[in-house]
């Protein structure tokens, strides 16, 4: 691959691993399907373009309704402390799973947690204000669910029913939200129960701040546009905004078609698309979303049903909750508090502005937030899953535009859902998964990591079937009848381990060659002959092939191109140094190349594996920051020992304890 094939990288970068609710600790898919993608990226970057270059951030969604629903649940069954006090367990409990897995994230924060929750305060006040300045937010009066018997409103929440909008099949939708992440209004909601007192709560009226999403509809085609040849933005991101981006319209049964032909005079301005052969509903498309909502009261008179469809509506701001970040009282509002949603996007940008005022002097190479968000030569990278794909990719690109602050607009990686045993599985679902800290009882961080990046979330929806949590019956024993479930069948291989046999075998096998092979050969210094130049130029290859991966965030393409060159690399070994015997000079030739392949596997998978492969540096003495640097990505041991002003005979490696492991199975 010529050089002038590379892909170009920014000079700084932000990545950010979306925001986990304070009501819960993670469970595996909140680690495998987003962070451990994000953190192989970010510490491909840091070596690719400099630690100091790189800002990794996240933290924990402090406020909104499911927090508050969380903690009334703990208060009820004997809970004292304050709600702050239970987010800040959640928060610390989430950090330290991310920490167990080695999420290298520069800041985990909390939104309303020290040191993070004053920046993040001040930023959205200014944020809001801004937004109602340039005419871009909408108070309207809208209808909120109040539980009479309770004698209260309700948050989002604590009303469920079914998902109106066609084609939906939750039964677990929100006041104004799907658990698929459908958005529609509260009076939409199908069959509402109040989660407080069982009992169908009411709706009425209150004033609330909205951002005017729809005036971006051609923004948003410009930028799908744009995202349609960016081979950093996956299809499906693409493909799910341009669903949101359609004309309002009502779906409605034939049945009711008598029904609607009495009122229609009665609707504002619509295009009537009749059902075509066996369709059951025809169609009525509207301008905009007002007059599809003022035909709303006609067709309900009238008896009329309907379903929605997407469409782009106005984006809430704030809310009527007590547990939010404050919103400026404005025009007349007052005591408002934010949507955790909204303020859940602009997060990242306290959180940098908080990871800089708080980092040590010369950590970061610079320490203004606008060098990281508004600059030419940066980039910011947010890893959320796809049913998160409507908030990142289609209101907060809207907002970007609208702030006119010179946001750049991010650049959105987005994974496909991680299922459990060919099951979508969530914690507030029927089927529960492993918690993070849980799996590692049975298998190690990069024995996960290595799995996880492997499963090409990329390109769809993959199962994780951990052998140890796969309750289902393998066989029946033959002299007993008792059914013998998969997590007790010796003979039944663990896909969760396919990926960590190459850890364990391959690369461990080439680096215990090496470092063995150089402390028996070679006085325990690196070899002195010079690599073949096919060995290099392979090297060298790999090395593209993987970049190229890498700057898709193909994690999988890139795993592989590493485990196919380091096995190549084995089999060239292994045929060379049985080839070798009794002749030192071509021993040592060999012994040349397996360094080579030895240091470019190291580099390769540092993201991925990044304590072993610390390990191997520190075993082959070469300093850290320069070892992995991509500034010497095709140097080979012996350009990286003259780099320190070393021959090869001068080098030493450090001693390997016998029959040491640098990627070791999990002890139970």
């Amino acid at each position: 691959m010529a050089s002038d094939a590379r892909p170009s990288f920014p000079a700084r970068a932000v990545i950010t691993g979306g925001m986990p609710y304070g009501n819960k600790n993670l469970h595996f898919g909140h680690i495998g399907g987003v962070f451990v993608p994000a953190d192989f990226f970010a510490r491909f970057l840091r070596d690719r373009i400099g630690a100091q270059n790189v800002l990794f951030v996240s933290g924990t969604d402090c406020y909104g309704s499911p927090i508050m629903e969380g903690y009334r649940k703990r208060v009820e069954a004997g809970y004292e402390g304050s709600i702050i006090d239970y987010v800040n367990e959640n928060h610390t409990a989430q950090k330290d799973a991310l920490d167990a897995y080695g999420i290298s994230l520069d800041l985990y924060a909390g939104s309303g947690l020290e040191p993070a929750a004053p920046f993040h305060a001040k930023l959205t006040d200014e944020l809001i204000r801004r937004l109602h300045e340039k005419g871009h937010l909408l108070k309207l009066s809208t209808r909120q669910f109040f539980d009479v018997e309770a004698g209260q409103f309700l948050n989002g929440r604590q009303v469920q029913g079914r998902c109106p909008v066609r084609g939906c099949k939750s039964e677990k939708a929100y006041a104004d939200e799907c658990d698929l992440g459908h958005q529609f209004d509260p009076e939409e909601l199908i069959a509402p129960v109040s989660q407080l007192t069982g009992t169908t709560p009411e709706l009425r009226p209150v004033d609330n701040w909205y951002f005017d999403l729809p005036a971006f509809n051609k923004e948003l085609e410009a930028l799908m546009d744009e995202w349609d040849t960016d081979p950093q933005v996956r299809a499906v991101v693409t493909k799910t905004v341009r669903e949101s981006l359609a004309a309002p319209v009502m779906y409605i049964q034939n049945k009711f078609r008598e029904a609607f032909d009495e009122v229609v005079d009665k609707l504002p301005a619509h295009v009537l698309h009749e059902a075509e052969g066996n369709q059951q509903s025809f169609l009525v498309e509207f301008a905009n979303w007002r007059d599809r909502d003022a035909a709303r009261e006609a067709l309900e008179a009238a008896g009329v049903r309907f379903r929605t469809g997407k469409t782009l509506l106005p984006f809430r701001i704030t809310g009527n909750i007590s547990w939010g970040v404050p919103a400026p009282d404005m025009d007349g509002t007052h005591d408002l508090t934010v949507w955790c949603w909204p303020e859940s996007l602009w997060a990242p940008i306290s959180f940098t502005q908080t990871a800089l005022a708080t980092a040590p002097e010369g950590r970061y190479g610079s320490t203004d937030w606008h060098d990281w968000w508004c600059a030419d030569d940066a980039k910011v990278y947010q890893f959320i899953g796809q049913d998160n794909i409507y908030f990142y990719c289609v209101a907060q690109p809207a907002l970007w535009d609208a702030l006119d602050w010179g946001l750049f607009q991010d650049t959105p990686v987005a994974n496909h859902h991680i299922l459990f045993m060919n099951k979508k599985a969530s914690s507030s679902g029927k089927i529960a998964p492993p918690m993070a800290a849980e799996l590692l009882e049975h298998y190690t961080p990069e024995q996960l990591r290595t799995h996880w990046l492997s499963l090409g979330l990329d390109q769809k929806a993959v199962s994780f079937s951990p052998k140890a949590f796969d309750t289902s019956v393998s066989h029946k024993n033959k002299k007993t009848g008792e059914e013998v479930l998969v997590k007790d069948d010796p003979r039944v291989a663990d896909p969760a381990l396919k990926e960590s046999a190459f850890l364990t075998n391959i690369f461990n096998r080439l680096a215990r060659s090496c470092l063995y092979g150089a402390a028996n050969a070679c006085d325990g210094h690196l070899p002195v002959a010079s690599p073949h130049a096919d060995a290099v130029a392979e090297a060298q290859a790999a090395t593209l092939a993987f970049e190229r991966c890498a700057y898709e965030f193909d994690a999988h393409g890139a795993l592989k191109v590493a485990e196919d060159y380091a096995r190549a690399a084995n089999k060239r070994w292994g045929d060379a140094s049985k080839a070798a015997k009794g002749d030192d000079v071509a021993y040592d030739q060999a012994l040349s190349d397996a360094f080579v392949a030895l240091r470019t596997v190291t580099l390769l998978m540092h993201p991925a594996t990044p304590w072993g492969c610390e390990k191997i540096c520190e075993h082959l003495a070469f300093d850290k920051d320069v070892f992995f640097s991509w500034e010497h990505a095709l140097e080979g041991p012996q350009e990286l020992a003259a780099l320190a002003g070393e021959t090869p005979e001068q080098h030493a490696i450090v001693a390997l304890p016998p029959r040491f492991d640098f990627f070791e199975k999990h002890s139970k």
